[in-house]
């Protein structure tokens, strides 16, 4: 599902708000949820997961192209947990 998909399923839901509300609220929403990932929280949302930050550790990778090796440094990435309700539906 894409962003536009998403406000438009919930404006087929809540025909109440204008298109351009909807859009406001996802936009809050997906800037609040960055910035806390950013800022090394953790999201949970009951019921669908929790998102974390994890940090890789630096490696040695080779480059397919040339098959040297590269070093790759450290980083953080995303996690993404499910929470225990989508994973009964998703495994149901």
């Amino acid at each position: 599902m894409t962003r536009s998909e998403l406000v438009e399923r919930i404006a087929a839901k809540m025909p109440n708000l204008t298109l351009k509300e909807i859009d406001h609220i996802v936009d809050v929403v997906f800037d609040k949820l960055t910035s806390a990932l950013a800022a090394g929280d953790r999201v949970e949302i009951r019921g669908f997961g929790a998102f974390s930050v994890r940090q890789r550790k630096p490696r040695i990778a080779i480059n397919p192209k040339n098959k040297k090796q590269v070093e790759v440094p450290s980083k953080n990435i995303v996690h993404f947990k499910t929470g225990k309700e989508l994973h009964i539906r998703l495994n149901s």
